[in-house]
């Protein structure tokens, strides 16, 4: 052995013991965190998701989100869709779009057998979440329901139920929802999903599509799509690994609604003629005149409710409402200047072209409301029309 044989070995061995020491002690660490992790409290965090039900306010479908955290005795839902009719002054809140919604919790039991009670399907999805991410929703949920912030002003389409679980979804997830959905586009928009979800209820389909205007008819994302908490359900499923178990608690025997709107104007237009064979009938003993002027009056203060939900509240989802060619409030002109009734006929034939123009140019879906109303209004014209001209005859 030379003399540099003994150094040699010498550091060799000092190499390996520090080698091996760093071995030690990352297993010493990984087995630190891994009693860490097995230590640290079991929290699971749920989608719940409600499907639509039989009443009116059903019909677009519920959510919440579910906490199940043994350590702070939380086995509760957490949702925003609460509101009380006892509210100080909730009818002028109603009419001018400012209702207070609020969130609440309660346990997940009690929550479960009202929607079961109610036939409405529920299913729950368990999403993949670090604990950080988990304590930090857990957190926002605890404070969203105290009584100092739990009341919100409700928006039908921009910030409703669906809206705020999504949005605390996704501050959660570091953003992950809106980077997979802002700036994809939606196949169906606001009024789209609105036909589609009341096409089973004569008249709350046509009231809503009387109701609203240009605003619902513009393109969306999926982002934005998820106002509904059906999409949102498909939003979370679709987006990778998110989802870890998904539990179907109760299945309804409710027919499903469609999937994309149908079209229905025939069954409004066979009404509609219906209607005006009726009035026909009853003219017999109620002058026809009297009945054209009522039906115009009704349009002509119908139209003047649009206008004002239009222009003179917070209903974001009522503006730019065309159908005001159809329930026009210079009607009201026409029955007060009796010598308009020889021109009426013209001016409800040129409204009525200018409403269907606007449908079938896409400015707003209008086709049940012309099929339902126009014939309605142009047989009225067309009476008092009539009777002017044979006034006038010598």
């Amino acid at each position: 052995m030379s003399r540099f044989d003994r150094p040699s070995l010498r550091l060799s061995w000092l190499i390996g013991a520090v080698f091996a020491g760093w071995l030690v002690s990352c297993d010493v660490a990984a087995s630190q965190t891994d009693l860490e992790r097995s230590a640290a409290p079991q929290t699971d965090v749920w989608l719940v998701t409600y499907g639509p039900g039989d009443l009116y306010w059903q019909r677009f479908g519920h959510n919440a989100i579910w906490v199940e955290a043994p350590h702070l005795g939380l086995d509760h839902t957490f949702n925003f869709g609460f509101f009380d009719f006892a509210q100080e002054h909730f009818f002028h809140r109603f009419l001018m779009g400012r209702m207070l919604y609020f969130s609440a919790a309660q346990p997940s039991s009690v929550e479960f057998a009202q929607y079961v009670a109610e036939n409405r399907g529920i299913v729950a999805q368990k999403l993949d979440m670090t604990h950080v991410q988990k304590e930090a929703l857990v957190s926002e949920l605890l404070a969203v329901i105290r009584p100092e912030n739990r009341d919100y002003l409700y928006d039908y389409y921009l910030d409703n139920c669906s809206t705020r679980v999504r949005d605390a979804l996704d501050r959660a997830l570091d953003g992950a929802l809106g980077s997979a959905y802002r700036d994809v586009p939606a196949p169906l928009d606001r009024r789209d999903h609105t036909r589609r979800l009341t096409s089973g209820d004569f008249w709350l389909y046509l009231g809503l599509e009387l109701a609203l205007g240009r605003t619902v008819d513009k393109e969306i994302d999926r982002w934005e799509e998820m106002f509904l908490p059906g999409e949102l359900y498909q939003g979370v499923a679709e987006l990778d690994d998110l989802v870890i178990e998904e539990r179907v608690l109760y299945e309804s025997t409710l027919v499903a609604p469609p999937l994309e709107p149908d079209a229905h104007w025939l069954r409004y237009l066979v009404v509609a003629l219906g209607a005006v064979v009726l009035a026909w009938l009853t003219s017999r003993i109620v002058p026809a005149p009297l009945i054209a002027r009522a039906w115009l009056s009704l349009c002509g203060l119908a139209g003047l409710a649009l206008v004002f939900f239009w222009f003179g509240t917070d209903h974001a989802a009522a503006t730019k409402n065309m159908n005001v060619l159809v329930f026009n409030p210079l009607f009201l002109l026409g029955m007060v200047w009796k010598a308009s009734d020889r021109h009426l006929l013209q001016g409800t034939v040129l409204f009525s072209v200018a409403a269907w123009a606007l449908g079938l140019g896409g400015s707003q879906y209008n086709v049940d409301v012309v099929a339902a109303f126009v014939p309605l209004n142009l047989a009225a014209a067309w009476v008092l029309h009539r009777r002017a001209e044979s006034r006038a005859a010598p």
